[in-house]
Formats: structure tokens, C-alpha cells, sequence
């Protein structure tokens, strides 16, 4: 029997800030980021709009010739944020119904450094993955070592008797996009799907 390659993952759905932050690693990272899924054949799917890290990231991936789709509440997208040149662009009545469309579109999901925002998507679909609502790979690109401190909480957290050892390995960590991608995948050929319709 031969041994088949590990399939890319389809479409990645990437929570990032809405600025670029004050190191110009961050920028940097997420351009490279936005490069390496288009490279590899990878939609980007993300919150859709054309400033800070989300749109760094959305300009680099179309630039590089990959697939881009945003997904925006409406109210946002009327005051102009939303990105006007993406391969789609889906307009959602609330945050909620946003991060929901956004989740059903990926196969896997990675957060980039940003603020609340990003650490709200963060946390639901982590949340979402420790109740069993999917089983679908996440991962922190920890860029200049951002999300040190988050994982350090999260391990206290364990410690205290908040949070299963178990849970905290639902989530990978690297400084490597490329390597995170493909570390990544080799989960999501692992696991047994559960869908999202219940969330």
C-alpha cells in the first residue's frame, strides 16, 4: 500500500489585530504568513479588513496569488474598514454570526499577535475545541515571543486546577510559520472530524 503525501489544509482562518503593533517583526511575520498560504495553496479566511495586521496579511496572500475571503459585520464594513479587493467578501449582521461563518469556512486556525479582539476569537474556538464542537487544528504564531506570557497563564492556570493538561495541547505553538503550517496538517490528517453546526 502506498503511503500518500499529508493533503494541504484547504482553507486557514487567521485572527490578528486590527494594528500593526509597535514591533516591526509583527508586520513582517504576517506578511510572510500571507505569502506562505498563498504558496502553498491555502484561502486565507480572516476578519476582512484593510487595516493592521488583517490587512498586511489579506495584501501579501493576493499579491502572492492566493485565495482571500473576509468576513465582516455589516456595521464595520459601513465605516469603511472592510478590505475592497478580496476574492470575497461576506458580510454578517453580528460578531457573533462573524466568528461562526468565519470557523465553518476553515480547516484550521491561527492566531497572529493582536489585542481583546484577537484573544476573544482565540479563546472561543479553543473553547470550542475543549467542549468537542470540532476537532479542527489551532495554532499561535508567536512572533517576537508574543504569546509567551499567554502560555504562561494558561499553564499557571493548569496548575491552579482551572484548565486539563489535555486542553492546553489542543493549541500549537512556533515562531515558524511555515513550520506551524505543516505541524498543523499533520494533526488535521489525524483527527476525526466533528462539525461546527452545534456552536
Amino acid at each position: 500500500m502506498t503511503e500518500t503525501a499529508t493533503p494541504p489544509l484547504g482553507a486557514v482562518c487567521v485572527f490578528c489585530g486590527s494594528s500593526t503593533g509597535e514591533d516591526p517583526a509583527f508586520a513582517a511575520a504576517a506578511r510572510a504568513f500571507g505569502r506562505t498560504l498563498a504558496r502553498r495553496g491555502t484561502t486565507l479566511v480572516y476578519g476582512g479588513g484593510h487595516v493592521g495586521l488583517m490587512g498586511v496579511l489579506a495584501d501579501a496572500a493576493l499579491a502572492a496569488g492566493g485565495q482571500v475571503v473576509g468576513v465582516i459585520p455589516a456595521r464595520l464594513a459601513e465605516r469603511e474598514l472592510a478590505h475592497s479587493r478580496l476574492t470575497r467578501l461576506i458580510l454578517e449582521a453580528s460578531m457573533h454570526e462573524r466568528k461562526a461563518k468565519m470557523a465553518s469556512l476553515a480547516d484550521a486556525f491561527v492566531a497572529l499577535p493582536g489585542g481583546l479582539g484577537t484573544l476573544d476569537e482565540l479563546f472561543e474556538i479553543w473553547t470550542w475545541a475543549q467542549l468537542g464542537f470540532h476537532d479542527k487544528p489551532i495554532g499561535l504564531l508567536d512572533t517576537a515571543g508574543f504569546f509567551t506570557p499567554l502560555l504562561a497563564l494558561t499553564a499557571h492556570m493548569a496548575r491552579a486546577g482551572f484548565v486539563r493538561e489535555a486542553n492546553l495541547e489542543l493549541v500549537l505553538s512556533d515562531d515558524d510559520g511555515e513550520r506551524l503550517l505543516s505541524r498543523l496538517e499533520a494533526r488535521a490528517v489525524s483527527r476525526s472530524p466533528r462539525s461546527l453546526a452545534g456552536v
